[in-house]
């Protein structure tokens, strides 16, 4: 039998006739694979002391993390398992490793994250192979996925479903609720004969992959909801299997169960990615990354209604405009490697391709099978348990001020040289008792010197995400670093088997104490440290330095602070320093605000003036400018103003800030005061201090998920139905105002000059 290379698409368990039955559905180098293993037990663990009655316990060379032997626990269903554990539960013990799904267990313990090799003999089945209980292996197989990107337009949010779009590869093909034929597309009779024929299509070019934009909350959620009212079931699995929702664990998002496919939404998928922008609305997407948008003008108001029409008076239309949809959605997945980021966080960390989040998930992926061949077992996560949570990252209170010539200097993955350097480890925790010289931690933690697997393991990233790096290969590096800096987050929630105050703050706390240690450095050395955040300090090394002086003083201050931590540690506490802090960046000039209503420097606030290969630019962080809740005038406002006093042009300031002032006044930056909000529950939930975007959603009607509004003499009015004139004193005070104030005040401008007559009238 000769081994096969497979990628993992979906796994699931379920119990079939008091059996425990694992099912995954692989990609092959041809054709799609379903595997079946249905000769492995559930198990769990209890201490020998504790009392069963149900399953077959075997003893095992295991301990616990309170170091007490263990047996394991077999059952033949997990039914049978959650009842014992439930049983076990009323009596006030809770098992070892009893929450752990059986499909993931089996692969974690075989190291099989995305890719394995199949050894065994398959069977054809119609239109896939079938293993049934093979011998499974890691592998490295690296198979093309087969995409669809499809797209639905339905009469208003949920009404009945007119017309169906898909795109995969170089096929499209377009399903209309119409009785007009026309190439462009394929007319159906009726609502159900559409998705009927878009269900057949789907089955023929077979995809491992579908993907949407909100594609599981609208498209699928429609698509089942409409095909129920035909009284059938929507089928877009293979086999024939239907299609259902089901709630993520943990976060409380949607996940789409479709056998044998996976389902990635566009927007969350991009977020995740490490992609940022303004909004994440598609027209708004494509319009940033590919230069092209929707065939339906973002001006048009009623979108809804313009789709209607276009069915009725213009069914080629609506075709090439549900198409447009698919393809932008494609092309965005391509030109940012989605998929190519999923299937390498896949490979890492063992979750599902279509999983959001899951960092304790990924963590006892990767954890536990370490684990066990050391000898332990972990615990069950405990859904009630409470602890003291450890101390977050150490800001320092930033000088306000405008200043020349600051340096920000960052600690390289601050928190997983922390791990690696001071052997930071659950499993070394325990350990830490047999060993005479432990490295110490906080809070009464030490660690043992040989026994322990995390900062092991982040040696290994480290070392693969270089490796990347050189390769160029951004998917695979983005993911190796989120993946590396959610072991810190994991550690210190209650959410972690491992969960112990004492492990989380031996990570923040030397933190802060390298953080603090290396501010006096700086400062013994004749520098200001006007600014610092968790892992960076921003120094101000001396107005008249030119940049290369300044880029020369950067490198020796990082150079001679590595050096003394490594020093440092060595002597205090034996050990090799992985700490190295880097020059990052030179702001020719830095603004920082205060407080709003204070003289105190404010946090994680800032903007820096940086010269670049095309000129300078301005570097923004938690200012108005860069924060959608803020109307574009305040955000323009601001990011201009910034630009002419970082420039030094200053001359014809206090115009420019009448000028634009007036123009707000007299109405013609009237299309720059909508404020655009989401809304993130339905208006009427809402019962007493209603905060103005939902004033407008309640007059709007419905349940929008955003809503662009207005603030006119009559209050909060949406865009689509605005009848008052615009309050123009409310944008002057509560934008232009809080977006300059602070800046021209370093220029010695009082904007209030500018509004004061205005704000008379309040």
């Amino acid at each position: 039998m000769i081994p096969v290379n497979a990628t993992l698409l979906t796994k699931r368990w379920y119990d079939e006739r008091g059996k425990l039955v694992l099912e995954f559905w692989v990609r092959l180098a041809e054709g799609v694979g379903r595997i079946v293993v249905d000769n492995q037990p559930a198990v769990f663990f209890v201490e020998r002391y504790v009392e069963t009655r149900g399953g077959v316990r075997k003893p095992r060379d295991l301990l616990s993390m309170a170091r007490q032997a263990v047996d394991a626990v077999y059952f033949s269903s997990q039914a049978s398992l959650v009842a014992e554990r439930k049983r076990l539960g009323a009596d006030g013990y809770l098992p070892l490793e009893a929450d752990i799904r059986p499909c993931d267990r089996y692969l974690m313990e075989r190291f099989i994250t995305g890719d394995m090799v199949i050894q065994g003999a398959a069977q054809r089945r119609d239109g896939y192979l079938e293993w049934r209980n093979p011998r499974l292996t890691s592998g490295a197989a690296s198979i093309p996925l087969k995409v669809l990107s499809f797209d639905i337009e339905t009469v208003g949010l949920t009404g009945p479903v007119i017309s169906i779009a898909g795109v995969c590869g170089d096929e499209a093909q377009v399903f209309v609720h119409t009785k007009a034929k026309d190439p462009a597309y394929t007319a159906c009779r009726d609502e159900l004969a559409t998705i009927v024929a878009f269900e057949r299509w789907l089955r023929d070019i077979d995809p491992d992959v579908l993907i949407g934009w909100n594609v599981i909350d609208f498209d699928l959620r429609v698509l089942i909801a409409r095909a129920q009212a035909h009284g059938v079931e929507l089928a877009l699995g293979r086999g024939n299997a239907r299609t259902t929702l089901r709630k993520s664990r943990g976060r409380g998002g949607t996940l789409a169960s479709i056998t044998g496919r996976v389902v990635l939404d566009g927007g969350p998928t991009l977020r995740a990615s490490g992609y940022f922008s303004s909004s994440y609305a598609l027209e708004h997407v494509s319009q940033e990354l590919l230069g092209t948008g929707k065939t339906i003008a973002p001006q048009v108001e009623d979108k809804a209604a313009e789709i209607q029409r276009l069915h009725t008076e213009s069914p080629a239309e609506l075709a090439s405009y549900n198409k447009q949809d698919c393809v932008l959605v494609r092309d965005i997945f391509v030109k940012q490697d989605l998929l190519g980021y999923v299937l390498e966080r896949q490979r890492l960390t063992g979750l599902a391709l279509d999983r959001q989040g899951g960092s304790v998930a990924a963590f006892d992926y990767l954890y536990l099978p370490r684990l066990h061949r050391q000898g332990f077992v972990a615990p069950t996560i405990n859904s009630e348990q409470r602890g003291e949570m450890s101390p977050g990252g150490y800001v320092l209170k930033g000088e306000p001020g405008l200043f020349k010539n600051v340096l920000v200097f960052d600690f390289k993955s601050l928190y997983p040289s922390i791990i690696r350097t001071f052997l930071v480890d659950p499993l070394g925790m325990v350990m830490a008792k047999d060993t005479e010289t432990p490295v110490a931690g906080f809070r009464g933690a030490s660690f043992h010197r040989d026994a322990h697997i995390l900062p092991g393991l982040l040696t290994e990233l480290w070392h693969a995400r270089d490796e990347a790096k050189q390769r160029k290969d951004g998917a695979r590096s983005y993911a190796i670093k989120i993946l590396m800096n959610s072991f810190y987050g994991v550690l210190g929630t209650t959410g972690c088997r491992f969960f112990d105050p004492r492990l989380a703050s031996s990570i923040t706390l030397r933190g802060h104490e390298v953080i603090m240690g290396s501010k006096a450095l700086i400062e013994a050395w004749g520098h200001e440290v006007v600014y610092g955040d968790t892992d960076s300090l921003f120094v101000r090394v001396g107005d008249a330095l030119s940049p290369q002086a300044c880029a020369e003083v950067g490198r020796r201050i990082a150079t001679d602070i590595n050096a003394f931590w490594r020093e440092q540690f060595e002597e205090e506490h034996g050990i090799e320093s992985f700490m190295e802090l880097q020059f990052e960046t030179h702001f020719l000039q830095l603004y920082m605000p205060t407080k709003r209503g204070s003289s105190e420097g404010s946090k994680k606030r800032y903007a820096g003036w940086v010269q670049t290969a095309d000129g300078h630019q301005a570097v923004i962080k938690g200012l108005e400018a860069v924060r959608t809740d803020w109307t574009p005038m305040a955000r323009t406002f601001q990011r201009e103003l910034l630009r002419r006093v970082f420039s030094l042009e200053l001359d014809n300031l206090c115009d420019w800030v009448r000028t634009t002032t007036d123009e707000v006044r007299a109405g013609r930056r009237d299309s720059e005061l909508v404020y655009t909000k989401r809304m993130r529950r339905a208006p009427e939930e809402y019962t007493k201090n209603i905060p103005p975007h939902v004033r407008a959603a309640l007059i709007l009607g419905g349940t929008p998920r955003r809503i662009s509004y207005v603030v006119t003499t009559k209050g909060p009015q949406p865009v689509t139905m605005q009848t008052a004139g615009l309050d123009y004193d409310h944008y002057l005070t509560n934008q232009i105002l809080p977006a300059g104030e602070g800046i021209l005040k370093m220029v010695g401008i009082d904007l209030k000059e500018f509004t004061s007559a205005q704000m008379q009238l309040l």
